[in-house]
């Protein structure tokens, strides 16, 4: 059994693809992004999963599009909001 969030909390998964050789680095930045509770390097696909809790679908839409999206090596994501 996994830790409930707080109430109101919206859970992510995002699993990101990366340009060869980049993801240990794009680990690293996204670690240092408010919302994202961890980010791991992967072998196989995707390269790159990060799970994050955020408070709102903008917050979410925010930290996707706006930051995630717009390091350096990423190439694709895919959000998965957990229930």
């Amino acid at each position: 059994m996994t830790q409930q969030p707080r109430k109101g909390t919206i859970r992510a998964y995002v699993l990101i693809h990366t340009r060869a050789g980049r993801s240990k680095a794009i680990v690293q930045e996204l670690a240092l992004l408010p919302g994202v509770i961890s980010a791991h390097a992967l072998w196989g696909v995707p390269d790159v999963i990060v799970y994050a809790e955020v408070g709102s679908q903008p917050e979410l839409d925010d930290l996707v599009m706006e930051k995630i999206q717009t390091i350096d090596g990423i190439e694709r994501t895919d959000t998965h909001i957990a229930l």
